[in-house]
Formats: C-alpha cells, structure tokens, sequence
C-alpha cells in the first residue's frame, strides 16, 4: 500500500548546523551542535541545541536568535539583555563559533546575517541529569559582553566601540 505524502511538522527545516560552546554557572561546556530553522527574514532564527549529533540525543537547550533591530528597540531591559542575551557579533569574533556542513562561502553567508543578531538560550536538561528538573537556566556565550545604555538604545546599529570591547 503506497503511504501519502506527509505534511511538514514545526520541527522540519532545523538544517543549519553551528557548532559553540556555553557558560553555564560560571564553567565552560560544549561544544554544543545547534540546529538553525530561520523563521522570518529580519531574522528570526529558533535552534535545537544538542550535546552531540548522535541521532539519539536529547535536546537540551533551546536557543532564540533574534536581529538586533527588535531586541534593542526597547523591548528588552538592559538588565535582562545583560543577564540573558549575548551580541552574536562578539561571539562569533571569539573565534569559538563554527557553521558546520556548508561550503566556505555559506558558511560566511550565515556568520553575516548571525552578526546582526542577539541570541537568548534556554537550557532545559542537563546531560548529568536522569530526569529534567524544571529548572531553566540560561547559559551564556563564552567571553559574553555586557552592553551599555546607548549600545541598547541603538539598535543594533554600528558604533565605535571602545578598544579591546571586543576582543
């Protein structure tokens, strides 16, 4: 009996693979291998954060990427930008991020667009853990930033950064 053709579920199109590490409770951990499914084009980006791409892992993380056009336009505190968001752009200049599976020139493609984001995990079970606790954690980039007032008010836009902000 020939079996119809399947609808597409929500979980379809996780399909660009990233690869860096977290900071969660002050120790370094990863790398973690992220599954990007782009949502809207300004953009809006939903990852699956695994501890490995074994087809049998857990998802343990679930990470927001967001432009920066929207998480500094007043919609986030500065004391939550601080304490839950990192600035893309200064992590991936740490050297620690990887796109995985893509020739050279995409994976230069998708480090661009992911330079005008802001990114927001959620860490919801731990690999040591038998059962999840209920608790969420939101681990941060490793060399994470904080930002200033004007930073946040601008935008996301270029500014002239004070040396070494951003090493």
């Amino acid at each position: 009996m020939a079996q119809a053709a399947s609808p597409g579920t929500p979980a379809d199109g996780h399909t660009i693979h990233v690869v860096a590490p977290h900071l969660l409770n002050g120790k370094i951990m990863g790398p973690y291998h992220h599954y990007w499914k782009i949502l809207s084009q300004e953009p809006v980006i939903e990852c699956l954060i695994y501890e490995s791409t074994d087809p049998g892992a857990r998802l343990e993380q679930i990470e927001y990427i967001i432009a920066k056009s929207i998480t500094r336009d007043g919609s986030v505190t500065l004391a939550d930008w601080n304490k839950y968001w990192h600035d893309h752009k200064q992590e991936i200049s740490t050297g620690r991020v990887q796109v995985l599976d893509l020739a050279a020139e995409e994976a230069q493609k998708v480090a661009e667009l992911t330079s005008t984001t802001d990114g927001i995990i959620f860490h919801l079970w731990s690999s040591d853990e038998k059962v999840p606790s209920g608790q969420v954690l939101h681990p941060q980039s490793v060399g994470h930033v904080n930002l200033t007032e004007s930073e946040l008010k601008n935008g996301g836009k270029e500014t002239v950064k004070s040396p070494g902000r951003y090493k």
